[in-house]
């Protein structure tokens, strides 16, 4: 904890706020407060990294790399048993500009990359369905087929106006996804569409497909 007889008044002042970012991080960030003056470290909280109030601080005289907003990084460090920390530290001042101490974040991001690793295996493909498996399912090749033709042309499909939508009908309608009976029915509650306004869709692609034809 903290380590009152190395602090001075501005270390005690940060004390607080150091403890309630390591409360609220618990277990995953290590903050450590250090004396410049002494090169020890004046406070530590939950110290996964085994160090301690009044051990040597170890930190380099490069306080200008901090810049005008007195902040290094983040920045990447590796724990003794291999984790890897992502870090900050701010630079503490005195009301004369003076730096009297350093407050380190180290959080570490080792948990994080493991739960990422187990999303991605179960939202990522690792086959391609068989192509007979679903091949009778028409409501998803519909969905397929919309959501390309969205994607290719980076459109929303909440912002579709009726040039779009005819021009999205006209590209189903090529694939021949209207054959099947409730395609129009299932496409409206798609694009929020009511079936005849489909169906007036559907007649002005046909219209102007034959228009394009070659006489």
């Amino acid at each position: 904890m903290f380590d009152s007889s190395n602090a001075d008044l501005l270390l005690r002042q940060h004390a607080a706020t150091a403890a309630a970012i390591s409360t609220l991080f618990y277990p995953h960030a290590e903050v450590v407060l250090h004396d410049l003056e002494t090169g020890l470290i004046a406070g530590i909280w939950n110290a996964f990294s085994g160090r301690k109030a009044g051990m040597d601080s170890l930190v380099e005289n490069a306080l200008e790399a901090a810049g005008e907003a007195g902040i290094y990084g983040p920045y990447e460090k590796t724990g003794e048993d291999g984790r890897r920390l992502k870090s900050v530290t701010a630079v503490l001042k005195d009301d004369h500009d003076q730096a009297l101490g350093l407050l380190c974040i180290n959080m570490d991001v080792s948990h994080f990359e493991a739960a990422a690793r187990l999303l991605s295996a179960f939202t990522g493909v690792a086959t391609q369905r068989p192509p007979s498996l679903f091949a009778g399912d028409w409501r998803e090749e519909i969905n397929t087929a919309l959501h390309d033709w969205l994607r290719t042309r980076g459109l929303a499909l909440t912002a579709l106006r009726k040039g779009d939508r005819v021009a999205l009908v006209a590209a189903l309608d090529e694939r021949g996804l209207f054959q099947t009976r409730n395609a129009v029915d299932h496409l409206a509650s798609l694009i929020g569409a009511s079936r005849a306004s489909i169906y007036n869709y559907l007649a002005d692609a046909r219209r102007q497909n034959q228009k394009d034809r070659p006489s």
